[in-house]
């Protein structure tokens, strides 16, 4: 499929998969610490195991006996944090209720409040989506190299 959202959702796009990023962004990184969302151990183990084949995590041992890993988020899966801050965002938004956000995201240098933007990466505005066009890129067929 030539749409990247389609192909992200192939990867991420099911509750526990979420969930689970969540906790890692959190410093859960052991098999059963996940366990604490509720969810099935052979469905932990075959989303994890997806999250690795598609190097958002990587499998580190910590234990020999018995063999026990935990499970880092790479780069890529580091990258994953503003998609994951910006769906918090719009839930605090739009579905928290009277008490406000369960969560508060706060910068660790200053203590203030955190909040996903997208900016414009010529003249740095902040950019709605009234204010944005999609266009073809070179990764649409016909539009590449080669075409």
């Amino acid at each position: 499929m030539t749409c990247s959202i389609a192909r992200s959702l192939d990867i991420v796009g099911e509750r526990w998969t979420m969930l689970i990023l969540r906790e890692a962004f959190r410093g859960v990184r052991r098999f059963d610490a996940f366990l604490s969302l509720g969810i099935a151990r052979n469905v932990l183990a075959d989303r994890l195991q997806t999250l690795v084949e598609q190097g958002i995590f990587e499998r580190r041992l910590y234990q020999t006996n018995p063999e026990r890993f935990e499970y880092r988020l790479t780069e890529k899966g580091v990258d994953f944090f503003p998609v994951l801050m910006a769906l918090m965002q719009w839930g605090d938004r739009h579905l928290a209720g009277a008490a406000g956000p369960p969560v508060l995201l706060q910068h660790e240098a200053c203590g203030h409040a955190v909040e996903a933007e997208l900016r414009c990466l010529h003249c740095d505005a902040p950019v709605t989506a009234r204010q944005t066009r999609s266009v073809p890129g070179p990764g649409m067929p016909g539009q590449g190299a080669g075409s």
